[in-house]
C-alpha cells in the first residue's frame, strides 16, 4: 500500500482504539464473552458499512468537503444544522474527556520518567499544547506521530496479551448474561468503541478523494480494532471471573484484578502505557477531525469575505488568492478546537465520564442517521454513473442501519433515565 494509505489506515485504527477499548471488559462483564462478541461483530459491520457510505457520499463533493458541507449540499439548511450540532457535541465531548483523562496520565508519566512534579493544571496545559501543536501542523504531522505511537501501542498490547494469555480460563468465557437489561445497556458503550467517522473527511482530503484508497483504508482501519478487541476481551474476561468483574467496576479495579490474578507486578505498568497510548492516538484522530471541521467553516467564511474584497479590488487591478488558509487562520482554528474542551477539563477535572455521557447519541446521529439520510437523497437524485462507487446492500441495508441507530439512541436514553442499569 502507498504510504498515505497506510497512514490513513493507522489514523482510523488509532482513532478507534481509544479509551473506549478500556471500558469494554467492564461493559461486557454482565453479559459474558459470547454475547459481547456477537454485539461487537454486529456493531463493527454497522460502522464499517456507514463509513463506506461516507466514502460514496464524498464522490459527490470536493475532496476537501467536511460533513458540514455535505449535509448542506445534500440535505439543505436543516441537515446542515443537525450535522453541526452533532459534530460539535461529539467532538467537544470527546476532546474534553481526553484532555481530562490525558492530563492526569501525562502528569503521572512525567513524574515517573523525569521525576518532575507538575500541578494538574500545568500538566493539562502542556499535554493539550503538544497535541494542539501537532494537529495545527496538519494531517501529515498527525500521520507521522500516529505511526510511531500506534506501533508502540501495538507492542504494549502484544505484551499484555502475552502476559495474560496463559491465565485464560475456558469456563469464564462461557459465562451468560446475568440480566437481560445489561445487554441493551452495553450496546452504547461498545458502539462508541468503534467510532472513527469524524476523522473521515480529513482522510478523504488527505487521500485527495481517491475512492479505491479510501475503501481500503476504511476496511483495514476498522478491522484492526475488531481483531484487537476480540483478543482483549478473551484475555480480560477469560482471566477474571464474571462475579469478580461485577464486584469491582472501574478501570483501576480491572487492572488491579488482572495483576492480582496473574501475579505479575509489571502488568499494571504495561497496561498503563497501553492506556496512555490508546488515549493519545484516539485524541489525535478526534481533535484532527474537529480541527478540519472548524477549518472548513473558517475557510468558507474567509472565502465569502475575500470574494467580496476581490470584487472591490478588481477595479483597482489587484489579484488575491481566494480561500487560502493562512497560518493565522490555522492558529485560530486550533484555539477554537482546544480552548473550550480545555476549559471544561480544568474546571471539571473529574468529568471524564460525564463528558462521554452523550457521545453515543451524537455519534449515532453523525455516523448512522446523517449518512443514511444523505445516501437516500443522493441515490434518488443523482444521474446513474457506472464509474461511481455504490455501497452494496441497497434499501434493506439502509433501513437496518437506521433501525440499529434507533436501538442505540433509545438504549442510551433509557440508561440516562435509570430505566436500564448504568455501567
Amino acid at each position: 500500500m502507498k504510504s498515505k494509505v497506510i497512514g490513513s489506515t493507522l489514523i482510523i485504527a488509532g482513532t478507534t482504539i481509544g479509551a473506549g477499548m478500556l471500558a469494554l471488559p467492564i461493559a461486557s462483564a454482565g453479559i459474558g464473552f459470547g454475547t459481547s462478541l456477537i454485539i461487537m461483530m454486529g456493531l463493527w459491520a454497522l460502522m464499517a458499512y456507514t463509513a463506506l457510505l461516507m466514502v460514496e457520499l464524498h464522490q459527490h463533493a470536493d475532496h476537501s468537503a467536511t460533513l458540514h458541507t455535505l449535509a448542506k449540499q445534500i440535505l439543505g439548511k436543516k441537515g446542515q444544522y443537525i450535522a453541526s450540532i452533532a459534530m460539535l457535541v461529539l467532538f467537544y465531548a470527546l476532546c474534553a474527556a481526553y484532555i481530562a483523562g490525558g492530563g492526569g496520565q501525562f502528569r503521572e508519566r512525567v513524574e515517573m520518567v523525569l521525576g518532575v512534579e507538575l500541578s494538574s493544571t500545568v500538566a493539562t496545559l502542556i499535554f493539550t499544547f503538544l497535541v494542539a501543536l501537532t494537529v495545527a501542523l496538519g494531517t501529515h504531522a498527525v500521520d507521522k506521530l500516529n505511526r510511531v505511537l500506534f506501533t508502540i501501542k501495538l507492542l504494549a498490547m502484544g505484551g499484555v496479551l502475552f502476559l495474560l494469555a496463559p491465565s485464560v480460563t475456558h469456563s469464564y468465557l462461557l459465562s451468560m448474561p446475568v440480566q437481560q437489561g445489561l445487554i441493551l445497556a452495553a450496546i452504547p458503550v461498545i458502539f462508541t468503541s468503534f467510532g472513527f467517522h469524524g476523522s473521515i473527511p480529513a482522510i478523504v482530503n488527505y487521500l485527495k478523494g481517491d475512492t479505491r484508497s479510501l475503501r481500503k483504508a476504511v476496511m483495514i482501519g476498522s478491522s484492526l480494532p475488531l481483531v484487537i478487541y476480540i483478543f482483549w476481551q478473551v484475555v480480560t474476561l477469560g482471566v477474571v471471573s464474571q462475579s469478580n468483574l461485577l464486584d469491582n467496576t472501574g478501570l483501576s479495579n480491572l487492572i488491579a484484578s488482572l495483576a492480582q490474578t496473574v501475579h505479575i507486578d509489571k502488568l499494571a505498568t504495561v497496561i498503563g502505557v497501553f492506556a496512555d497510548l490508546a488515549l493519545m492516538t484516539s485524541f489525535l484522530g478526534v481533535s484532527l477531525g474537529l480541527f478540519e471541521y472548524l477549518r472548513d467553516l473558517g475557510s468558507r467564511y474567509n472565502t465569502s469575505v475575500n470574494t467580496t474584497k476581490n470584487t472591490i479590488n478588481s477595479n483597482n487591478g489587484e489579484d488575491q488568492d481566494v480561500g487560502t488558509l493562512t497560518t493565522k487562520q490555522r492558529i485560530i482554528a486550533a484555539l477554537v478546537t482546544f480552548i473550550p474542551p480545555l476549559c471544561f477539563a480544568l474546571f471539571y477535572p473529574q468529568g471524564f465520564i460525564m463528558a462521554l455521557g452523550y457521545a453515543a447519541i451524537a455519534l449515532a446521529t453523525l455516523a448512522i442517521f446523517l449518512p443514511v439520510a444523505m445516501i437516500k437523497k443522493v441515490r434518488k437524485t443523482s444521474v446513474d454513473n457506472d464509474q461511481a462507487y455504490v455501497v452494496a446492500g441497497g434499501q434493506v441495508a439502509l433501513n437496518l442501519s437506521f433501525a440499529a441507530g434507533l436501538i442505540i439512541v433509545v438504549s442510551q436514553v433509557l440508561i440516562s433515565m435509570n430505566v436500564l442499569p448504568s455501567l
